[in-house]
């Protein structure tokens, strides 16, 4: 694939801010990397990316984790220069599950409700691209509703034992830790009752499965059957884990990571009509020019939630618009894409007929997620509807 993105010019960026970008361009177009995402684009079904070289280039840098402090492996910098990485990470093509999960999530609760000790642990190893950890919330009963979560965390001595199963993580496979959803207590309220643990994904009564998808990569089901945990394990107060879930989930929605990759895939799209003589065709061409503004419009968005991150002011009402507008470009695009390459387009890359550098099928499996991570578009419409307008 030839194509390398330039991101649409970021108003309020410092001259700092700029160099930064340049910056973790520049690395992200190392041969190191680009050798190592050309053998990811060529690997065989059933494989997949997880400890990329790429992360670790980033983070021996301190650049995979800017915004956290220097001794947990960052720069302490703030929420723009980590919104650069996140967009330059996508405009490249660099597959994000690993650095969303272990830097985005685990990381960010860690570092707002974890002990010195916890810190001290993990996060050096996450800033440096050395270690998975994954999110484990979703249950086979419970999938966007949290309340519902059964998992259950019966107290031993001073802690606690851990029973259930979670469904629908990335990378539990090969994960060393996991954030952990698990009610403690019972009450009349759902939503109370339930804590954060850090899970050891390599103890004892942990098993964990594949669950095929249509995407390339995988999901897993994981069992837990009596893990022990210690009140070192708790993250943040007992009993007190759906509060930070909502509040804390709220802060990745920017819809920066969404925007890079709809704008690389588009980016993909014109390439492609442009060799097959599709953008003399006026139709076409207005087609390709009215989606290239609604990506524009996407990215202005998205980097107005980042620079209200970075003023400790963030709006998730906005947030929620953010991430649903960027992820709804997703399917525009793909139908554009199939209108320029035909039924080719619907060839495997491991398709002998294929296109060497093709990745438009797997695009199209893995478009669905887009709705569904971070928060499915109808739960970011319903907190549009009910907490911004107020009509629920």
């Amino acid at each position: 694939m030839t194509v390398r993105t330039v991101p649409e010019p970021v108003p309020g960026l410092s001259a700092d801010q700029q160099a930064f970008r340049e910056d973790v361009r520049s690395l992200l177009a190392s041969t190191e990397v680009t050798e190592e995402l050309a053998e990811l684009a060529a690997r065989p079904p059933g494989e997949e990316p997880v400890l990329l070289e790429t992360y670790r280039a980033l983070g021996r840098e301190g650049r995979l984790a800017p915004s956290w402090p220097v001794e947990y492996g960052g720069l302490g910098l703030g929420a723009v220069e980590s919104a650069i990485v996140t967009e330059e990470m996508a405009l490249a093509g660099v597959p994000d599950d690993v650095h969303v999960l272990g830097v985005d999530i685990v990381g960010m609760f860690l570092l707002a409700e974890g002990t010195p000790e916890q810190k001290r642990a993990h996060l050096p190893a996450l800033a440096a691209g050395e270690r998975v950890a994954t999110v484990l919330f979703t249950e086979p009963g419970c999938g966007s509703d949290l309340s519902g979560l059964a998992t259950r965390a019966e107290p031993d001595g001073d802690g606690w034992r851990l029973y259930g199963s979670k469904v629908y993580n990335m990378k539990s496979q090969y994960g060393e830790i996991a954030l952990c959803a698990a009610r403690t207590s019972d009450g009349p309220v759902a939503m109370h009752g339930i804590t954060l643990f850090l899970l050891p994904l390599r103890s004892p009564g942990v098993h964990v499965e594949p669950v095929p998808s249509m995407a390339d990569e995988c999901f897993g089901l994981v069992a837990i059957d009596g893990v022990r945990l210690g009140p070192q394990d708790v993250v943040g107060r007992v009993d007190d884990g759906w509060r930070l879930m909502n509040e804390l989930l709220q802060l990745e929605r920017t819809g920066i990571d969404f925007h890079g990759k709809a704008r690389r895939l588009l980016d993909l799209v014109v390439e492609r009509a442009a060799r097959a003589g599709r953008l003399d065709d006026p139709v076409f061409a207005v087609r390709l020019a009215e989606l290239d503004a609604r990506l524009g419009a996407a990215h202005a968005l998205a980097w107005e939630m980042v620079h209200n991150l970075d003023r400790e002011a963030p709006d998730p009402v906005a947030s929620a618009m953010s991430k649903w507008y960027a992820s709804e470009q997703f399917r525009p695009i793909l139908d554009a894409g199939l209108e320029v390459d035909g039924v080719d387009s619907l060839l495997s890359r491991w398709d002998g007929e294929a296109r060497s550098t093709s990745r438009y099928e797997a695009d199209y499996r893995m478009a669905p997620a887009h709705r569904l991570a971070s928060g499915t578009s109808e739960v970011m419409l319903y907190l549009i509807a009910t907490n911004g307008l107020g009509m629920l």
